[in-house]
């Protein structure tokens, strides 16, 4: 570790913390219990297992050939074309499955059809992560990119599937994109769906309640089984079998997919919040249970700090997508005439200005209206265009400092490494011919002297030549090209801390 350290490159952008300072400084001295000390040490080891293997990486990638680099990225072209064609086509299938559900409500067997657009969006998105993770690991990517990339089309996948449910519901019952003969006198389908807000919350409660029982299957049907038939019997095929690897980067959108879903029925079915809540809180413990007795841990390293941020990406993504359709239906699409808390208006939106007007007094009336219009948007606007540019302009200030920063610190290295090599040629070193009595400072200064006998210390930038000019050397064994007053040598000073102007 530390003798890379003066060579390592400081100055890039993806600069990081070298493994010295994770050896000496990620350790908790506030824990006091054994299972936590435990979980730590496995936290540690994670971190370290993963940046040893992306620098095994990052060194192979730069001794690849121009060549080798061409059919690298042509691999990499070619699953994610093939990963994007099963996303195009498990979307299809979500879209015909919910136009098919819908227009068949007459039949016999509704009461199954009417189960299928959860059980197709259920089974995308528990085939399609294990065909991507599955797609992923035949082109044997580093871990990071290959947990990375996993992630991004399982992100892809899920939002897609709801979007494209969200879509066909539209189609099907506000006439979206099709023809309107139906919708022309009322707005939506009246013919089939007189209260079509209660619809669609019948499908999103589907949706959710399908997606818990399908938990509640598959932690009890599937991985309990499998982890007591590779416990009770032994051989290739149980070994090759093993049990559950628990993927935490899946659970975590599974349970963003719930939320997701949460968001795009709270003007639907006001109850859908607490219901999944309720859905939150068993699936915690049924989670626990799956990871402590039926799984195993994974065998790629997965570096759960810095997929934080993508995860909350995620979250705000899903709530977009919820507050799109949402915003449009509220303000655009007529509410049912037969049921329903609107069915005297054009739009929901309209309740808020009668309820502006009767409820406000003038004064606050007034300061909506303002608060509404150009003449404060555009200052606001303006304001805010200032504000970026500060912050802005500040984060590139303080990335010019950090890079200052960064060549002061190799700049400080270099020098210590100087002062170690000076301070071994001052010290002695004692040998079995050498006499006890003292030596003299020219014998002391005509032998180098190293902390690391019989080859340089590690990390050394090497020996500096010395200055052009007449030099002398001093009772201390050190060079000097100054001359002090009345034309005697003065000591040598080879170090100089920088000024402020220099820095």
């Amino acid at each position: 570790m530390v003798k890379g350290l003066p060579q390592k490159t400081l100055l890039g952008q993806g600069y990081q913390a070298p493994l010295s300072a994770k050896v000496f400084s990620s350790w908790d001295f506030c824990i006091r219990v054994q299972e936590a000390a435990i979980i730590k040490k496995h936290e540690i080891s994670n971190e370290f297992k993963v940046e040893l293997e992306e620098g095994r990486r990052f060194q192979l990638m730069q001794q690849q050939t121009r060549a080798q680099r061409a059919c690298h990225l042509l691999s990499y072209l070619r699953v994610n074309i093939l990963i994007g064609l099963l996303v195009v086509g498990a979307i299809s299938a979500i879209f015909w499955a919910t136009k098919y559900s819908q227009d068949n409500k007459e039949e016999s067997l509704f009461l199954l059809l009417q189960y299928l657009p959860p059980g197709v969006i259920a089974l995308v998105n528990f085939l399609g992560p294990l065909l991507f993770t599955f797609l992923v690991q035949l082109e044997n990517y580093p871990p990071n990119t290959e947990v990375n990339l996993t992630l991004m089309w399982c992100v892809v996948l899920k939002l897609a599937s709801l979007g494209m449910f969200s879509f066909s519901l539209g189609q099907t019952i506000l006439c979206i994109g099709r023809d309107k003969t139906s919708c022309e006198s009322y707005g939506y389908n009246a013919c089939d769906y007189q209260c079509w807000e209660n619809s669609v919350g019948e499908e999103l409660y589907k949706l959710s309640i399908f997606n818990f029982l399908l938990t509640v299957a598959f932690a009890f049907l599937v991985t309990l089984p499998r982890r007591l038939l590779v416990d009770q019997f032994s051989g290739r095929f149980w070994a090759w079998l093993e049990r559950e690897e628990f993927l935490v980067p899946k659970n975590v959108l599974d349970i963003v997919a719930g939320q997701t879903v949460t968001w795009m029925g709270l003007f639907y079915c006001p109850l859908l919040p607490l219901l999944n809540s309720v859905f939150l809180f068993l699936t915690f413990y049924i989670k626990k249970y799956t990871l402590l007795k039926n799984s195993r841990a994974s065998s790629r390293p997965f570096r759960a700090s810095s997929s934080t941020f993508f995860f909350q990406l995620v979250l705000l993504l899903g709530l977009l997508l919820a507050a799109v359709p949402l915003g449009y239906v509220v303000s655009s699409i007529h509410s049912s005439w037969d049921c329903g808390l609107f069915t005297n208006y054009s739009a929901p939106w309209q309740v808020v200005p009668e309820l502006v007007a009767l409820g406000l007094p003038p004064i606050g009336q007034r300061a909506l209206h303002y608060l509404g219009s150009h003449a404060f948007s555009f200052p606001l606007l303006i304001m805010l265009s200032l504000v970026l540019t500060v912050c802005i302009s500040q984060t590139q200030a303080n990335a010019r400092a950090i890079h200052r920063l960064r060549k002061q610190l190799v700049w400080q290295v270099q020098e210590k490494w100087h002062l170690v090599e000076d301070l071994s040629r001052l010290l002695p070193e004692p040998g079995p011919s050498d006499s006890p009595g003292p030596k003299s400072p020219a014998s002391q200064a005509s032998r180098p002297r190293s902390f690391c006998p019989g080859f340089p210390c590690p990390g050394s930038p090497g020996a500096r030549a010395p200055p052009p000019g007449p030099s002398v050397v001093d009772a201390a064994g050190l060079r000097s090209t100054c001359p002090g007053p009345h034309g005697t040598p003065a000591s040598a000073r080879r170090f100089r801390f920088p000024s402020v102007a220099e820095l």
